[in-house]
């Protein structure tokens, strides 16, 4: 499993969600099926939003886990994937209990104080699981 933390310069929480669907794109343009983890309810209908409009020009196929987990884009918290060796973007605090079921992990880190002490407390957690996390800036 590859693990990529991509470190932002901003503490901007909104720059870490359009790094977020940047990335989506990239993957699903990729052929891969994508799972957007965010932290809470709230950030996940954030994240929908943001899917419809931070590129005005271009459309990513996309829903919540609730109302289509067959989507190629799917957004959502703790759910099981529908496809699994796919690509998760967690937005999350911790870990997802789901983390095996994909072949590639990433992580966006802002600079934020407390988000910075949640990605390193999840660096750790990868590295005692035997990954090797990589750090990557944006």
């Amino acid at each position: 499993m590859r693990i990529e933390f991509y470190v932002l310069s901003t503490a901007t929480p909104g720059d870490r969600l359009r790094a977020a669907c940047q990335l989506a794109m990239k993957a699903w343009r990729a052929g891969l099926p994508v799972f957007l983890r965010g932290n809470d309810a709230q950030q996940c209908n954030e994240l929908d939003d943001w899917l419809w409009r931070f590129k005005t020009d271009s459309f990513v196929p996309h829903n919540l886990h609730q109302d289509d987990a067959q989507a190629p884009v799917v957004i959502g918290l703790d759910e099981e994937p529908a496809s699994t060796q796919g690509v998760l973007i967690n937005l999350g605090n911790t870990l997802s209990p789901q983390v095996e079921r994909f072949s590639r992990v990433i992580e966006i880190v802002n600079q934020e104080p407390d988000l910075l002490t949640a990605c390193r407390e999840n660096f750790r957690s990868y590295r005692q699981r035997g990954y090797d996390p990589k750090r990557v800036e944006l």
